[in-house]
This record gives C-alpha cells, structure tokens and sequence, in this order.
C-alpha cells in the first residue's frame, strides 16, 4: 500500500493545516487520505516525540493525536504544549484518537482540554466533523462584528436592542447546556435559533463555534464527543462582550 508523503504540497492559504500523528501506518494513510478530500493540508508524526516537536515548531489548525505512541501520547503532548507559551500550536484545537477508550476514559480527555474524541476505525462522516473544529478562518473572527450588525439590522438602536435579547438568550443556554447535550434534538433546536441570533447582533466567533458544534450533532455522536468546551467558552466570551455585562 502506498503511503502519503510526509511534506504534502499546498495548495491553497485557506486550506486547514492539520498535523495526524499515529504510529499506525495504515491509520495514518487513512486519515491523511480522508482530510486532504476534504481540502485540508496535511502533515505526518509517527512517534510523540516528533509530533511534539512539529507542534513547537509550526502553527497547526488542528490537532489529531493517537493516545498510545512511541515517546508520548496524546496527554502528554497536549499537556506539554498548553504549558509552554511559545508553542506554534499551543493553543489550536486537539482531538485525540484511539480504539479503545470508555466512556469515562473519554470524558477524561475531554476534561484534559481535547476538543473532541475519535474513536478508531471512523468513518468519513466522523472526519468531516472532526474537521470542523479546525481553527481557520475563525481565530480572527471578532467577537462582535459592528458593521455584520449593521448590514443585517439595520440602526444602532435595533441592534442594541438585539444584542440586549441576545445576552438574554445566551444567559439561559449556558445554565442549560450540560442538559442540552444529552438531548441532541433540543441542542439543535436551540443552536438553529441561535444561530440566527447571532447573524442579526454580528456575533461572528460564536456562529463559527455554532457552526462547529451542528457539524458534530450529524456524526449522530458517532466516533467523536461534542466540543463543549469550546462553544461554553465562546459563549462566555460573547456575554462578557455585550452590552450589559
């Protein structure tokens, strides 16, 4: 079976750049085969030694790690960057990957700060959410976008007064998200909602993580957690920003 190069050629600027770090060849072959369908620039670790080093030393949008690796897992590695703040990719999304993991042992990892957890063998499906959490396009994003808010609202006023209802709105999902995502219909619902909320107050960063997180809800929970940390984050974040804060 032939094997993807480890210095894929780019494409395009826009592109996620994703770092697959597993000591499996065929895992490898499979998710770099699958993300770059999916136009994302991909680059290979086989071992947690050289994962690591490639994180120091380049700025990833996303990170897939294998739990169990030569040199470190996927705790060690992401623990070693988010402590050290010159890192290239110290602060981009992480998932971490592996064929055996319980419930519990998930929930772990998610709590050790991954964004999401993919249960091997995945599907496309599974990847293609997993993708979503790539940070392109929305590291930059504003919290609020003053002139989105004007284009679609229309005065000043009105979009005081919507970003007023939408403080409002986002005070109460975040007293309800724990509840909200045991139930996927009612988490969709409301993120449908809030979504358009947010198109009308130009809260740019919280539509992406909206955007995210719905991506997530059609893997049918299937091979990866929901990014909950990320999305109650953001949604922290936008409150703070708003008026009456």
């Amino acid at each position: 079976m032939p094997y993807p190069p480890d210095n894929p050629i780019a494409t395009s600027a826009a592109e996620p750049y994703l770092l697959v770090a597993d000591d499996d060849a065929p895992t490898r072959y499979f998710l770099g085969d699958a993300f770059r369908q999916f136009g994302a620039r991909v680059i290979f670790a086989a071992s947690g030694h050289e994962a690591l080093a490639l994180a120091r030393n380049e700025t990833f949008d996303l990170l897939v790690l294998d739990c169990r690796m030569p040199g470190a897992g996927a705790i060690e590695i992401l623990t070693r960057l988010r402590n050290e703040p010159e890192a290239g990719s110290g602060a981009c999304p992480a998932v971490a990957s592996s064929a055996e993991l319980d419930a519990q042992a998930q929930q772990a990892l998610l709590a050790t700060g991954f964004h999401a957890v993919l249960l091997k063998p995945c599907t496309l499906a599974d990847l293609r959410g997993v993708l979503a959490l790539a940070a392109v396009g929305r590291r930059n994003l504003p919290l609020l976008d003053d002139g989105q808010a004007m284009h679609t609202s229309g005065t000043p006023a009105v979009v005081q007064a919507l970003r007023g209802l939408l403080r409002q709105e986002l005070l109460a999902i975040n007293k309800e998200l724990d509840e909200l995502a045991v139930d996927p219909k009612a988490l969709e619902a409301r993120l449908h909602k809030l979504r358009s909320s947010c198109g009308f107050c130009g809260a740019a960063s919280l539509s992406e993580h909206i955007v995210s997180l719905q991506h997530h809800l059609k893997l049918d929970h299937r091979g990866a957690m929901l990014p909950l940390t990320d999305f109650r984050r953001s949604v922290q974040e936008t409150i703070e920003a708003l008026p009456g804060a």
